[in-house]
């Protein structure tokens, strides 16, 4: 037994801990692992050393990710500080995210919605049908596995959805 999962800290070396925190198995949290090392994200870097493996870091990304903890309430699970937290998720986030797909079959279905964004930059937002000044952001996501599949650029909250798809880069995408 590793000596974080000693003193209670969420560590990745304790096999109970993948599941509930990252919904994957063990066996395909490791191959995750397996991958983000040949990417790189395990190389060194100028400055400290991240106090925490690899494989735990990734396990706190999930963990922030999945039951939308806090930063401040990670730090202790793990034993490390609040800003530690913070420079582990904004270094693996990118990481982790999905890439975007170039090719999709024939058959697949893709929504494509609105949605007006509440905003104080006035550079961008216009006054919009809900009196606020507002962008519009058009969301593409795939109907099998409602993963967002593009986020066109914002525009101002008072385009029709329909010019917006257009101008937003949505529809090229």
């Amino acid at each position: 037994m590793d000596d974080l999962a000693v003193l209670g800290l969420i560590t990745a070396s304790e096999p109970s801990w993948i599941v509930p925190f990252t919904g994957m198995s063990p066996r395909c949290f490791s191959k995750l692992v397996s991958a983000l090392q040949r990417e790189g994200a395990d190389e060194i870097r100028r400055g400290h050393p991240w106090s925490l493996p690899l494989s735990d870091r990734i396990l706190l990304v999930a963990t922030y990710w999945r039951p939308n903890l806090t930063m401040r309430q990670l730090a202790p699970l793990f034993g490390v500080s609040k800003s530690a937290v913070g420079r582990i998720i904004d270094h693996l986030g990118p990481l982790l995210a999905l890439r975007p797909r170039r090719r999709f079959a024939k058959d697949t279905v893709l929504i494509v919605d609105g949605t007006l964004v509440p905003t104080r930059d006035h550079t961008v937002a216009e006054q919009s049908k809900n009196y606020r000044y507002s962008t519009n952001h058009q969301v593409v996501i795939d109907a099998d596995s409602r993963l967002v599949v593009v986020v066109g650029q914002p525009l101002p909250g008072n385009r029709n959805d329909c010019k917006a798809r257009a101008e937003s880069g949505a529809k090229a995408a």
